[in-house]
């Protein structure tokens, strides 16, 4: 029985490594696969999945006009699974209509995301996908400056912490450290600086 799930860590837990492992594994298998990702994503091509490894894949990107679920249906074949990455980034709709997509045309969907932005607010997208998932699952990755895990995503600018700005940034290493709770208040670069 298909079902949709929402696999969720913070930045650097392996999520896109992750995605683009189940489409090989389903492929290797001669299974076809849908890859999507948030149109929103510009850090390589838009419409494109990529590790900071160097995989990429292809993939449909996703608009907030897109009909996600028209789009599955309207495919010349069926899915073995529905795979999408930056799902952080989707709007309730799109969330929506993933569900749809698994209850109606019995295809599983795995989405990929963070969970909560710089400012420890739940995204969108990682909102509802908390709400309708079937299941969830926690990837998990270690704190920038500690050993810990990781659960929340701490904004740099010039060195030093952001805490305030808009929800979305598109950026990588040079703009998110993944930390834990303590060193997202108090991140050894900035001793002198204590959130409030």
């Amino acid at each position: 029985m298909a079902q949709l799930f929402f696999k969720f860590g913070a930045m650097n837990s392996g999520k896109t490594i992750e995605i683009l492992k189940v489409a090989h594994n389903y492929e290797e298998q001669n299974k076809p696969v849908v890859l999507m990702t948030s149109g929103i994503d510009t850090r390589d091509e838009v419409g494109t999945i990529s590790s900071r490894i160097g995989l990429r894949r292809e993939a449909i990107p996703i608009f907030s006009e897109t009909n996600v679920f028209q789009a599955i249906k309207a495919l010349p074949f069926t899915p073995y699974c529905v795979l999408v990455d930056e799902s952080q980034f989707l709007e309730k709709h799109h969330v929506i209509e993933f569900a749809k997509i698994v209850d109606e045309l019995n295809i599983p969907v795995m989405a990929f995301g963070l969970k909560n932005d710089f400012k420890n607010e739940l995204f969108e997208g990682s909102k509802y996908l908390l709400l309708y998932a079937d299941k969830l699952e926690e990837l998990k990755t270690i704190c920038w400056f500690c050993h810990k895990k990781a659960t929340m995503n701490l904004r740099m600018s010039n060195n030093r912490p952001v805490y305030d700005g808009e929800q979305i940034q598109i950026g990588g290493n040079e703009s998110y450290y993944p930390v834990c709770r303590k060193h997202y208040v108090n991140p050894p670069c900035c001793d002198d600086e204590v959130k409030s």
